[in-house]
């Protein structure tokens, strides 16, 4: 039995800031997105759970309720908004040839990537418990809320010397753990952290476990040399080993580097694909905020809806 391919003008895969956005610039523009949400809804702010820096929320808001806010708005507009993750793109010919949930066939003359990037974390029970209550994976969002407090953050390239140094300006002390006695950072970055008295760099140490019940309270480490465990009392935890892209399913059709990050024309969000376009983190490792994203996806409608016009005119 053969099933039917549905036929749509713009499709957009993933639905953070950048594919909500895209979404509602595109349902104005009349091109009836359909948007797949992808396996998280909302995606990372939806762990995130007090969003302070994006503007036009002047008392804060929780990441899922911001999220949801979003969505109702793309909704207002006309875009379908259907949960299903995209198992399988083929963009060989035109129209694109999209699976969701490996069964449901979809051609679409554009699609706005907004698939995201994922934390990686350490992997450990209570990191995973005492998510959004202490523990984070963006110091940029969550650092403001324990000003002049003592927290830690482990990592040991350009982020996490960049994420330090941005704490080091709000808390009155930051324990930098490295896993091994030297940093992958460049140069500049490591000077930049080794002479700030706010910074104490703890080399060859690892997280054993963090602690708290409700919230953070401290972390308990152990030197990978002497095998020695020390305590230290902190009030948050931030992890910055980096982002994983979500960006594999499209792999062998669209350029990207080395990371996995989609590769953007600049000044556009036009891919090396013709009629895809790519926003918010899957192509942004610089920035990755709610704001910057949401940017990126308005660029990705209109530039979509450029496209249409012009291949509709030919």
């Amino acid at each position: 039995m053969n099933q039917e391919i549905e036929k749509v003008k713009v499709l957009i895969i993933g639905s953070g800031p950048a594919g909500y956005t895209a979404a509602i610039y595109a349902s104005r523009a009349g091109l009836n997105p359909i948007l797949y949400t992808g396996g998280q809804p909302g995606g990372q702010l939806t762990i995130t759970n007090d969003v302070e820096n994006y503007p036009g929320y002047p008392d804060g808001v929780v990441g899922p309720a911001m999220m949801e806010d979003f969505r109702k708005q793309a909704e207002r507009f006309g875009t379908q908004v259907r949960y299903g993750l995209v198992t399988n793109v083929d963009f060989s010919s035109k129209p694109y040839l999209v699976t969701v949930d490996e069964e449901i066939k979809i051609e679409a003359q554009t699609i706005i990537i907004s698939t995201g990037a994922s934390a990686k974390w350490l992997g450990i029970e209570s990191e995973a418990r005492l998510n959004g209550k202490g523990v984070s994976a963006c110091a940029v969002c969550d650092g403001f809320f324990f000003k002049g407090q003592e927290v830690a953050i482990v990592g040991a390239g350009d982020t996490a010397c960049e994420e330090a140094s941005y704490l080091s300006n709000i808390c009155s002390k930051v324990y930098m753990i490295i896993r091994k006695d030297e940093m992958r950072a460049s140069q500049i970055m490591q000077k930049r952290v080794a002479n700030n008295p706010k910074i104490e760099i703890l080399w060859n140490t690892e997280t054993d476990e963090i602690l708290g019940e409700d919230e953070v309270t401290g972390v308990r480490l152990f030197n990978n040399k002497t095998r020695e465990k020390h305590e230290l009392a902190i009030s948050s935890f931030f992890v910055a080993i980096g982002h994983q892209p979500n960006t594999d399913i499209f792999k062998g059709f669209i350029h990207m580097d080395e990371a996995g990050y989609i590769k953007t024309i600049p000044g556009s969000t036009r891919t090396n694909i013709e009629g895809v376009f790519a926003c918010g983190d899957a192509q942004d490792h610089i920035y990755r905020q709610a704001v910057t994203a949401a940017g990126t996806g308005c660029m990705a409608a209109l530039d979509s809806e450029r496209y249409l016009a012009e291949t509709e005119n030919h």
